[in-house]
């Protein structure tokens, strides 16, 4: 299962405004810590009510300012493991290496010390490895993997050597597999304890302790990005059929056209004490800080194209406008509106302008219920926009314009 197919499987257990301060928070934390480890996933986890296991895959697919070298990858990988399975691919590995380190010295009949240097190394690495488990059942099941994986690479490159010609290694009996795997189960369970015991004289924090200090540090975050919260309005407006009227038209007269457009856009928006946000294509989504200002701003757009298309529209064609608005929280960075991205809000308000009929303004509940007269001042007609209750409103009157005269 691809990781886009697990977040999909465990989306359901979280909503998407804790998706998104998921990333928040662990983005926060990878700037104070460096990097998320499993106390700052667990304390993620405890901040939110999101499933540990979602948290992993969340930050996992979180995409990384930096441009990643193919160790942070995989490093990156590895730390999104659970961390009992992340034990256990460790032991395997070590149990890999020390397995074949010893079948080599072996084969060689290796008196310089080196192979017995590098299978010590891999043993101290699975006691250690054994030892920071979480709790002593890992520690043991780390253990056996990594005598029952020394012993299985170190019989198979055995058995490979004896292939070779002048090479007759003398490999372990069958059953030193059990006593490997006991062995290291032992030893793995022995180490976690003693471990544990020594944390302190160490000088490393408890697992708890250091859960309580993140989580600490998570609850500074929250208040931070809530103090960043803004109650924004958006509108969303586009041209209907923009494509075909730039197709059928003379190049000139639709970049006249349009620039005076984005210009009347801006001047009405403005006016009613909002700013252009962003320019996509044809479509302009513009933010306010009042519902009743981003609704007065979309029916002044439609009631003004009249003007527009008689005085400033250089086409064979009347333009059409549909628009969208609304209401919404959204974490502002810094003083300006037009800093706030990837919000809801936004999204909503483009599905709204998508889904009106061409002439239409489509106003969110939500909007509606800031403006002045309630939903029943805007209209009767209510759709449903992606789950979100909307009213249409319309020009009472619709007044027909022949474009300007050509330049």
């Amino acid at each position: 299962m691809s990781l886009d197919q697990e977040l999909a499987v465990n989306s359901r257990a979280v909503s998407e405004d804790t998706f998104r301060e998921i990333h928040m928070l662990a983005a926060r934390l990878r700037e104070q810590l460096g990097e998320i480890d499993d106390a700052a996933i667990q304390a993620v986890s405890e901040a939110t009510g999101a499933p540990e296991e979602y948290v992993r895959l969340a930050v996992r697919s979180a995409p990384s300012e930096e441009r990643q070298t193919f160790v942070d990858r995989m490093k990156g990988s590895f730390l999104a493991f659970d961390p009992d399975m992340r034990r256990y691919t460790m032991a395997g590995v070590l149990g890999a290496m020390g397995g074949l380190a010893l079948a080599i010295s072996a084969a060689v009949r290796d008196t310089s010390g080196f192979m017995g240097a590098l299978s010590l190394i891999a043993l101290l690495g699975g006691c250690w490895n054994a030892a920071v488990a979480k709790d002593s059942k890992a520690g043991a099941l780390s253990g056996a993997v990594y005598g029952g994986v020394t012993f299985l690479i170190m019989t198979l490159f055995t058995f490979l050597f004896h292939l070779l010609p002048n090479v007759n290694p003398h490999g372990p009996h069958p059953m030193g597999l059990l006593a490997w795997v006991v062995g290291g189960t032992f030893v793995g369970a022995l180490a976690n304890r003693v471990f544990a015991l020594n944390r302190g004289k160490l000088g490393m924090r408890d697992p708890g302790q250091e859960r309580q200090a993140l989580l600490q540090q998570l609850q500074d975050i929250q208040e931070k990005l809530k103090s960043d919260e803004r109650f924004v309005t958006f509108l969303s407006v586009d041209i209907v059929g923009s494509t075909r009227i730039k197709t059928e038209s003379d190049p000139l007269t639709v970049e006249f056209t349009f620039t005076e457009y984005h210009k009347f856009v801006e001047s009405v928006v403005e006016r009613f004490g909002g700013k252009v946000h962003s320019t996509a294509g044809d479509g302009v989504t513009c933010v306010f800080e009042s519902p009743q200002m981003g609704y007065a701003a979309g029916r002044a757009l439609l009631s003004g194209l009249f003007e527009f298309n008689s005085y400033r529209n250089r086409l064979a064609k009347p333009i059409e406008l549909r628009a969208g608005v609304h209401t919404g929280s959204a974490h502002v960075a810094g003083q300006s509106l037009t800093n706030v991205n990837f919000a809801q809000v936004i999204d909503v308000a483009a599905h709204m302008q998508k889904s009106g009929e061409p002439g239409t303004l489509i106003v969110s509940e939500t909007t509606a219920n800031y403006v002045v007269g309630g939903p029943e001042s805007i209209g009767e007609h209510r759709i449903t926009v992606h789950d979100f209750q909307a009213i249409v409103w319309k020009p009472k009157v619709t007044v027909s314009a022949s474009p300007a005269p050509g330049l």
